[in-house]
């Protein structure tokens, strides 16, 4: 395959540009979400705001979920092949059993807003911004038996250093609740669970975790688990103030990856850079891009001595890393079998402050990292249009159609036909 070595936008058709509409749109969210109602008309109540905000969600599903899923590609074309059911040998019964022990604890009504079909829309129904009305349970409506319950599936299928992360980005999310006194749509708790299927040793099943700057979809078949799409940010990524003051997240992505543009050679570095000039978010696979199409770019991983290429796997690993111990040795096995063919790619500086973008992109594996635009926080920020290392946005996808377990569902429908 040969390189790719432009500098301008290189996607069809999401260009890495910020676009109008989406700039118009933050800043009304800006001054609905961060300042308060008065920052539209005196007379707005708090019920007003909700409407618009639960409109807005519905606008967003809406023209987000128009297509019908197909995956993220690099053409239009998915890979076949690339995923099968088959053993790891590694037991996802811990999560079974708290997922059962999560489910036997909520109330009947809790259970109807949280259950759904295993191949229910469901599934891409996430989203990032704090507005969006979302389904399923909340911590903040839990019991203390119930939210323990909930942490215990958390933590069955997470590894201890993801339980973590979400847990801090939820704690960061009460410190920007804190600074811009707003805590209807921000704060520690607001993050809901939803449960896909019953939990089952055979049959598919998974569960949704879905709240602002924190989004985990779990799909299991047999040992098997897919723990994306996967989405993890903050704003700030550093808590100044509160009762969180000190906590620091997502050091580790940000730096390693410099590290990892730095460990190159002149040449190679080079060709990684597909941008020097990073004005605005250039993460392509949030919420309701799951068809994105996007070639690869930048360099690519068989051109790599060894000593890169391990760093180039180990930055990988902290993402992947965030599932369950087991399943992410399972990904990485994956992850290493497309070694070859796996990209790096950057976009802006190169210099420890830098605002800076990465992603590393394989047909298995798709990873975005990017430092935002002040969002929540604009109003104190000196400049509120540049990317900060205060506003940090990563997510983790499986192209070729099996985010959300997608592939390997459709293989076992074609194993053991079903009913709707």
């Amino acid at each position: 395959m040969k390189h790719h070595h432009h500098r301008s936008a290189h996607v069809h058709p999401h260009p890495h540009s910020p676009d109008p509409t989406r700039r118009a749109f933050l800043s009304t969210l800006s001054a609905a979400a961060v300042l308060g109602p008065w920052a539209f008309q005196q007379e707005q109540t708090a019920s007003d705001m909700a409407e618009r905000f639960r409109q807005m969600s519905e606008d967003f599903e809406r023209k987000g979920l128009a297509d019908p899923f197909k995956g993220i590609t690099t053409d239009g074309n998915v890979l076949p092949g690339l995923f099968e059911i088959a053993p790891t040998g590694v037991s996802t019964e811990p999560v079974r059993n708290a997922a059962e022990k999560f489910i036997a604890s909520l109330s009947n009504v809790q259970l109807a807003r949280t259950m759904f079909p295993v191949d229910d829309i469901k599934w891409r129904k996430w989203m990032n911004q704090h507005f969006y009305a979302r389904q399923g349970v909340s911590l903040q409506e839990m019991t203390d038996a119930q939210r323990k319950a909930a942490f215990g599936l958390m933590r069955a299928s997470l590894s201890a250093r993801g339980f973590e992360l979400s847990r801090n980005v939820m704690r960061l999310n009460e410190t920007l609740a804190d600074l811009v006194n707003e805590h209807t749509f921000l704060g520690e708790w607001l993050y809901f669970f939803a449960v896909m299927g019953q939990p089952s040793a055979t049959q598919p099943w998974g569960w949704q975790l879905d709240g602002h700057h924190c989004i985990v979809n779990y799909f299991v078949l047999g040992d098997q688990v897919v723990m994306t799409p996967h989405f993890f940010g903050s704003e700030p990524v550093r808590a100044s103030s509160g009762k969180y003051k000190g906590l620091v997240i997502l050091q580790e992505e940000q730096n390693n990856g410099l590290q990892m543009l730095q460990s190159l050679t002149d040449t190679q570095r080079h060709r990684a850079i597909i941008n020097f000039s990073k004005s605005g978010h250039n993460n392509l696979t949030e919420a309701f891009k799951d068809n994105v199409v996007l070639d690869y770019a930048g360099l690519r991983a068989n051109d790599l001595a060894k000593p890169a290429r391990d760093h180039l796997r180990d930055l990988a690993n902290l993402y992947v890393s965030n599932m369950d111990d087991g399943h992410a040795r399972v990904k990485m096995d994956e992850f290493d079998r497309h070694l070859e063919n796996t990209w790096f790619a950057w976009i802006g500086g190169t210099q420890p402050d830098s605002p800076f973008y990465y992603r590393i992109q394989s047909p298995v594996i798709l990873i975005e990292f990017d430092h935002q635009q002040p969002a929540n926080l604009a109003k104190f920020s000196s400049d509120p249009d540049k990317p900060t290392q205060q506003h940090i946005h990563c997510v983790v996808r499986t192209p070729n159609g099996n985010d959300y377990g997608k592939d390997l569902l459709r293989q076992h429908y074609l194993a053991h036909p079903h009913t709707t």
